[in-house]
């Protein structure tokens, strides 16, 4: 019984031992190990196997089948050959030792178990396990229980079976290597044919990308090969223009060239015509030639003096032009203002020996109109007196048929101040020469062109007009039709110049303004602007004025006897020709753009003048024209329709003026001149008359004249 128990306590010492702790793992096979992986260590003997090697029975060891081992076999004491000993019961150190000496073979025996698997591994061969790992058959040890041998050999079954699946495992291990060494194989190979496809691949795409990059290369270059031959096209364009405008370059300075040897050789003629003149007016200035005209010794040697230095004067320039030069700009401008103070000269001699002459003359006429002085007296007082009785008689009977004896004297002094400047311009008038004639075509073309320019478009435009017309005036060159053209390039220039401009400014308001009232205001505007700078022109604007329309003297021409009836009808405005005498309508179409446009010249003031103090031919002479009319017996039809333009022009300026005088005129004319009026129109010349009426009745209800249409505001002469 005590061996019986002792049996639990052997099997309890082997399950403890690491033989007793080794795990078997089924599924080493899946992961690619080794069946005996987890048998690396040391096998070794429990201490209890002492106990039981001492009660073991004495008798030889026999040989038994369970204690034959093959290659891995994992029993402790089971797999050694182990010499038939005999264990003494007491003796502890020998048991030790044989406990060493089982474990040392045991330990060489599971090394050698190793390599053999080792070397089966590596080789891959089919050889049986039992064959390459059977040692020497060891000497059986005979146990003494039963029950311990049938343990031992259901152990010794169980390492058969499991041997048995460890060969069935390495087989199919093995064929699996096999298969999967294949499938190695057949991948790495269809990896070859991928690697070699791809590098094929990559080398028709680097041949693709190289090919690209030539091509891009080459229209690359193509497109740099366009762009400089574009270049290179448009270098030679430039080139040929600027070979072209070389060209016309130089035929322009060849133009230029003959251009200055022309003007040249213009201005040489001039020069020698104006050295010329000056010779011979100088000679009207020698001594010889002064002593006729009875003047003083020091006037005389004045004259001769001054006509002396302008002579050098012009040789100086001419001397100039015998080294081969022509004449420059200055020199002409120096010739010819010595000429044209010779001229001056000239006429101050003249004037003078006029005013001797005329003084000689007037002693004379004093002389005789002292003696009969006494005799005319009585026949002057008598005719004063019957002057003066006759003129009770007419106021008695009506009004005056004609303007007062002042202002229509006042007329006949502006016509004789005019034709006198017509006398003066003589020369011009009626040229001799080519070159005089286009003079004064020019001269003329330069005042009445920008006369015709004035417009209501803006204020800036109507300054320039009068600048140019100012510089023409003052002697300055001015531009027109691309040449320049001055007044002192002729003496008498400066009078044809007035008279032509004065007669532009009468002609635009008869025409002009007579189809366009609105024009009246800058016509008057550049008008009264020139009159106040140069008074000349204005008096010139006058006569022109009174010669084509006497209604703005006020004057009513009576018919002299033995004079024809078309020169009468001339003396009353009306334009005669081959055709006959103008309408009725045209006539009072005129005088009505005249009359407008005296209207406007007496309420207007240039805004630009520098000079103080009132208008040249103010507002005065509209209350006298106004009064002075109402004072004459109406004409049918001119009368209604000058009174009713001259009120709308100017009726609010007089307003303003004259404020309760001029409301008494309104009335009067109204109430006591309206009815002349209409007594002296017939039916069918009632059209003015009826506008005057409306006129006056709107005015006197108001108390108000509105401004007319067109006059100019602050904001024209902004634009």
């Amino acid at each position: 019984m005590p061996a019986e128990n002792l049996r639990w306590e052997t099997l309890q010492a082997l399950k403890n031992s690491p033989k007793g702790s080794i795990t078997f793992d089924p599924y080493w096979s899946e992961r690619g190990e080794h069946i005996l992986a987890g048998c690396k260590e040391a096998l070794s003997l429990s201490p209890h196997t002492g106990i039981i090697l001492e009660r073991l029975n004495s008798s030889p060891l026999q040989k038994s089948g369970f204690l034959t081992s093959h290659s891995g076999d994992s029993s402790p004491g089971l797999s050694e050959e182990i010499p038939t000993t005999s264990f003494s019961s007491g003796s502890i150190s020998d048991i030790n030792a044989k406990q060493n000496t089982i474990s040392t073979a045991l330990s060489l025996k599971a090394e050698r178990e190793q390599a053999v698997s080792d070397e089966v591994k590596d080789d891959n061969s089919e050889t049986d396990v039992s064959e390459a790992s059977s040692p020497a058959t060891l000497p059986a040890m005979s146990l003494l229980s039963p029950k311990a041998m049938e343990t031992a050999g259901h152990i010794i079954r169980f390492e058969e079976e499991h041997r048995e699946k460890a060969k069935m495992a390495l087989r199919l291990r093995q064929e699996t290597q096999e298969k999967l060494v294949a499938a190695a194989a057949s991948s790495e190979s269809e990896q070859l044919k991928r690697f070699e496809e791809f590098m094929e691949l990559k080398q028709r795409q680097e041949y693709q990308s190289m090919r690209d990059m030539m091509e891009r290369e080459t229209k690359e270059s193509i497109g740099r090969q366009e762009k400089l031959k574009e270049e290179q096209r448009h270098r030679i364009k430039i080139l040929n223009l600027r070979v072209r405008e070389l060209e016309q370059q130089r035929l322009r300075e060849e133009e230029l060239e003959r251009q200055r040897q022309v003007e040249g050789r213009e201005r040489l003629r001039s020069l020698n015509t104006i050295q010329g003149e000056i010779l011979q007016l100088n000679q009207l200035l020698e001594p010889s030639t002064l002593n006729k005209t009875e003047l003083p010794a020091g006037s005389l040697s004045s004259y001769s003096t001054r006509g002396n230095q302008l002579c050098s004067q012009v040789s100086e320039v001419v001397r100039k032009t015998a080294e081969g030069e022509f004449p420059s700009v200055e020199d002409m401008t120096v010739a010819e203002r010595a000429l044209h103070e010779m001229r001056a000269l000239i006429r101050l001699m003249q004037e003078e020996v006029v005013k001797v002459q005329e003084k000689k003359k007037k002693d004379r006429e004093e002389e005789e109109a002292q003696r009969k002085q006494a005799e005319l007296q009585a026949q002057r007082e008598a005719q004063k007196k019957e002057a003066q009785s006759a003129k009770e008689q007419a106021q008695r009977k009506g009004l005056q048929n004609s303007a007062e004896d002042s202002t229509v004297k006042w007329s006949k002094e502006l016509q004789h101040s005019a034709a006198q400047c017509v006398q003066a311009f003589e020369h011009l008038n009626s040229p001799k020469d080519a070159q005089t004639k286009k003079l004064k075509l020019e001269l003329q073309k330069a005042a009445t062109i920008p006369v015709s320019q004035i417009s209501s478009n803006s204020g800036s435009q109507l300054r320039e007009i009068f600048d140019k017309i100012d510089k023409l005036l003052s002697g300055r060159a001015v531009v027109s039709g691309g040449k320049s053209v001055s007044t002192s390039q002729h003496p008498q220039g400066l009078d044809f110049v007035s008279y032509k401009l004065a007669e532009k400014f009468v002609k635009q308001g008869e025409e002009e303004v007579a189809s366009h009232h609105e024009a009246a205001f800058p016509i008057a505007v550049v008008a009264s602007g020139v009159w106040e700078l140069h008074p000349r022109v204005g008096e010139l604007i006058l006569a022109h004025l009174h010669k084509k329309c006497p209604y703005s003297v006020p004057h009513y021409p009576p018919m002299k006897e033995g004079t024809p009836v078309e020169e009468y009808q001339r003396i009353l405005g009306y334009r005669v020709d081959d055709s006959g005498v103008e309408g009725q309508d045209s006539f009072l179409k005129r005088m009505s753009g005249m009359i407008r446009l005296y209207a406007a010249m007496i309420q207007l003031r240039w805004p630009y003048s520098s000079r103080q103090g009132s208008v040249p031919h103010g507002l005065n002479h509209g209350w006298r024209w106004l009064a002075q009319m109402l004072n004459m017996e109406p004409l049918a039809d001119i009368t209604a329709t000058l009174l009713f333009d001259f009120l709308e022009v100017c009726g609010n300026a007089l307003m303003k003026q004259y404020q309760g005088q001029f409301w008494k005129l309104i009335l009067l004319l109204k109430e006591e001149y309206f009815p002349r009026i209409e007594a002296v129109t017939s039916s069918g010349q009632m059209g003015s008359v009826i506008r005057l009426k409306q006129f006056l009745e709107t005015s006197l209800q108001s108390r108000q004249i509105s401004p007319p249409n067109g006059q100019l505001s602050s904001t024209f002469w902004r634009s």
